[in-house]
């Protein structure tokens, strides 16, 4: 069985933000049409490569009622992720609505995105709306930050990739130890700090999401020896599968699973830590 914790959800208000049609048009990609439709084409792709369930994340601030709108189409099928920018005033109150009305499981943090610190006060009242609500996890994105589809429109990314550095939710994650915390790509590029801080804060887990291109960055790095010091240092039950897909005609990304099948094959990972991996650490944060 797969589950895959993290797809982005593009639905056309995400687009809208970009330019609409003509940011389409110019992608080359296909038009989402409504939640419902683009929910309905995430079933059939998942359904396709024997996914089981799958988090969609509202990919910008504002937008979880499309998510919301997919998890009323395919209730078994889905977990609602979705973005906040903690900078806005209203952050809180959209956090609890989304959660509470529509049944989102997870707020994600983009810290370099919005050029916030994680320990601003504002985003500890995200944790603690988290925290009162059991079975939520808080999802932060740490290190390199790139936007390819922002690259691609030839938009600005002014982020700023000192507030993502993963030793900064060392005191948040102590303060609510009852809440996952999820770190996608292994720290994107800070790996040594995402394992420091994961083996001293045991509500942190790694999402092993993407192409994980950020291993150029430390040489003779390796994806299997990733898993290898991950599976070490903090144990399989806190690796989450997640393969980053998002647009059509692309859909799910079958080569980023097949990479880290590879990955644990090199490792001679045994069939139960892989289970955990691909889906019982999913099914065990999101009952």
């Amino acid at each position: 069985m797969i589950n895959d914790v993290h797809c982005h959800f593009f639905s056309s208000s995400f687009f809208d933000a970009l330019g609409g049609e003509n940011a389409i048009a110019k992608l080359g990609w296909d038009a989402p049409g409504s939640p419902a439709e683009l929910a309905d084409r995430w079933v059939a792709e998942l359904d396709r490569s024997a996914v089981s369930r799958a988090a969609l994340i509202a990919s910008m601030p504002g937008d979880s009622a499309s998510v919301a709108a997919a998890l009323r189409r395919h209730p078994g099928r889905f977990v609602g992720f979705f973005m906040v920018d903690p900078t806005r005033p209203d952050a809180a109150s959209a956090a609890a609505e989304a959660i509470d009305r529509d049944g989102l499981r997870a707020i994600c943090l983009f810290p370099a995105m919005q050029r916030y610190s994680i320990q601003d006060e504002r985003v500890r009242a995200l944790f603690e709306a988290a925290a009162a609500r059991p079975g939520l996890a808080v999802f932060v994105h740490c290190g390199v930050l790139s936007v390819g589809v922002r690259a691609k429109l030839g938009l600005p990314s002014p982020f700023d990739i000192r507030f993502g550095n993963p030793l900064d939710l060392h005191a948040i994650a102590l303060a609510y130890p009852a809440v996952p915390i999820i770190i996608p790509h292994f720290g994107a590029g800070m790996f040594r700090e995402a394992l420091m801080v994961a083996d001293l804060c045991p509500n942190i887990v790694f999402d092993s999401s993407s192409s994980n291109a950020w291993i150029k960055y430390q040489p003779g790095l390796t994806l299997s020896a990733v898993f290898k010091q991950v599976l070490a240092v903090v144990g399989p039950e806190r690796i989450l599968f997640g393969t980053d897909s998002s647009f059509f005609p692309r859909g799910w990304v079958k080569a980023v699973y097949d990479a880290q099948v590879a990955a644990l094959d090199e490792i001679s990972a045994p069939p139960d830590v892989r289970k955990k991996i691909f889906a019982g650490n999913f099914d065990r944060i999101f009952q």
